[in-house]
């Protein structure tokens, strides 16, 4: 085992071992700059020839067959399955309230960045990754090869949670989608805590006609089920804020109720404009959701 991956956090050689063999899937693959690993819907000029269609006025004529010619007198183009780039785009919320929880949520979010890296590195996938709070901070890549695994692994593992602060939603995506090439697979993870919503800050990802998007949404169990009770003095972690709460089993209840029908919101906006939402509490086995619950979602195979 290399001394580097035998300290890292995020993945260890037991745990590659059983991803080694999974890719990423994408049902709106898109073309990138470079041949890839897939094979596309569309025809193009590989050396696997895949059907023939009648001659149009236009088509290239390097195509035409011309033994069906000299049997039907009729012109038909050979088509050929064309390999296609998959671009993958990993965004990881960084602001304050990520550094939260036990298990913390900020690690949780680099090991799911770094599995479905690796994924696509391995794969020959075009992997970028990047962390965001106030602004877009670009982390690694773009790269393809499991060469690069170590220098994913050692940006992952320095780039922490900016001390004070808050999630930016909208500038995080709005960078992104500005910056970026928008096709492909986008990795979205976030616990979602900003005061200014979700809805015009998700937008920007939409503005690709291409992108599959999965959104993970990752609170950690403290935040999904508190324990705390009595005065307290609450101060939030992303601007300051403090407030003097008198916990009871009725506050709590209400709590729960909120953040549920938030959950549900951030679903409802997801699912309904072809993104897949993802809710998961740290306290979750990571290799479950791997390799678990993202196979049965079809996020990889």
């Amino acid at each position: 085992m290399s001394p580097r991956l035998e300290s890292s956090t995020l993945l260890d050689k037991e745990f590659i071992a059983k991803i080694e063999q999974l890719e990423l899937v994408s049902r709106k693959i898109a073309s990138g700059q470079i041949r890839g690993e897939r094979r596309s819907k569309r025809r193009g000029q590989s050396n696997e020839f895949a059907d023939y269609r009648p001659y149009s006025t236009g088509d290239d004529l390097r195509f035409l067959d011309w033994n069906i010619y000299g049997r039907l007198e009729r012109l038909f183009l050979r088509l050929y399955e064309e390999e296609e780039d998959l671009n993958l785009n990993i965004l990881i919320d960084s602001s304050s309230s990520m550094g939260f929880g036990e298990p913390n949520k900020f690690l949780y979010a680099r090991k799911i960045a770094a599995a479905l890296a690796y994924i696509g590195l391995v794969n020959q996938d075009r992997v970028r990754v990047s962390s965001f709070n106030e602004q877009l901070e670009p982390l690694f890549g773009p790269a393809r090869g499991r060469r690069q695994l170590w220098k994913l692994l050692d940006s992952l593992e320095t780039v922490d949670t900016g001390k004070e602060t808050g999630t930016n939603l909208f500038k995080g995506c709005k960078d992104f989608a500005v910056t970026q090439r928008l096709t492909g697979i986008v990795i979205f993870v976030s616990d979602f805590f900003d005061r200014r919503g979700f809805e015009e800050a998700l937008k920007f990802l939409l503005a690709g006609r291409n992108l599959e998007i999965y959104v993970f949404h990752v609170l950690a169990p403290e935040e999904i089920d508190p324990k705390y009770v009595g005065d307290l003095r609450l101060v939030d972690c992303e601007d300051g804020i403090e407030a003097d709460v008198s916990i009871s089993r009725p506050l709590l209840k209400a709590y729960k109720r909120n953040l549920n029908s938030f959950r549900a919101e951030i679903q409802e906006y997801c699912t309904g404009r072809g993104m897949h939402y993802s809710f998961t509490s740290t306290e979750v086995p990571f290799d479950k959701l791997i390799l678990g619950y993202l196979r049965r979602r079809g996020l990889l195979r």
